[in-house]
């Protein structure tokens, strides 16, 4: 594991992990980074469920909330993982800093 944050907002309660390993295929709320876009692109979860990015690109992302809900990750190098708890329920968007133009929502639900 690289770096382990936690960050209490109470908007989006957070618990951030950033770890460079193979994840599992199919794994329930995984987001995919591939081909410069994060797939899928607005994913829905439950209040508390972890949701975890993993960057399949040669290229390195990061993973920024638009409105701060969420600690940002580090930059993503090839296979690096980027891991929060998804807090209270709200619609929450998402960039890459990087690469601006790629984005994704997350949908948090009781």
């Amino acid at each position: 594991m690289c770096a382990v944050s936690f960050l209490n907002l109470s908007i989006f309660a957070l618990a951030g992990e950033l770890k460079s390993a193979d994840a599992k295929p199919g794994s329930k709320n995984q987001i995919e980074i591939k081909d410069f876009h994060f797939n899928p692109q607005t994913l829905t979860v439950k209040s508390g469920e972890k949701i975890t990015w993993i960057n399949r690109d040669e290229e390195p992302h990061t993973v920024v909330s638009v409105e701060k809900q969420f600690k940002k990750s580090t930059a993503l190098d090839t296979d690096q993982e980027f891991t929060i708890t998804a807090g209270v329920p709200g619609t929450y968007t998402y960039f890459c800093s990087v690469h601006p133009k790629m984005t994704g929502t997350i949908v948090v639900e009781k």
